[in-house]
């Protein structure tokens, strides 16, 4: 056997394809398909007990949920459009979970964060859970807990 091949099959790198890459697409495509108000295939990208989370303390959709309350916008033709400008991801070490977090450049919040875990199932990388956030400057942070706790003591 040949030295690269020898080593290809001792290590098990030559069936392996790049999860990192994989999981990257992943998250680029669900991205993508929002942009495009691809229904379909946008949660097709979540997997059946997943979870969204959103800015706001109250957002917190289970799939089914969000599928529902987000059916009306994507009806529309333009659901919302993210895109990534930095991104991490860790992979376990038996390959089949990866944990990201990414730094988002959005139209309607600006700067946002996203970060979450996926799971692979079979040969398919699939939203176990994504957390979107909005990331606030230490500088600003006073200021902002104090618009925080006065929204709160509303009515």
């Amino acid at each position: 056997m040949r030295p690269a091949l020898l080593l290809c099959a001792t290590l098990n790198l030559c069936a392996q394809p790049p999860t990192e890459k994989a999981v990257a697409a992943v998250l680029d495509d669900w991205h993508l398909a929002a942009a495009q108000a691809d229904e379909g295939r946008y949660f097709g990208h979540l997997a059946e007990g997943s979870v969204f989370l959103g800015t706001d303390p109250g957002e917190r959709w289970p799939k089914a949920a969000f599928q529902v309350w987000a059916h009306p916008i994507f009806q529309r033709g333009k659901a919302w459009s993210f895109k990534a400008t930095r991104r991490a991801i860790t992979l376990s070490k038996d390959g089949r979970t990866a944990w990201f977090d990414e730094d988002l450049d959005t139209p309607n919040l600006g700067p946002a964060r996203g970060s979450g875990v996926l799971s692979r199932e079979g040969d398919r990388w699939l939203i176990q859970q994504y957390n979107l956030s909005v990331p606030i400057p230490n500088a600003l942070m006073k200021a902002v807990r104090a618009q925080i706790e006065a929204l709160a003591k509303k009515p």
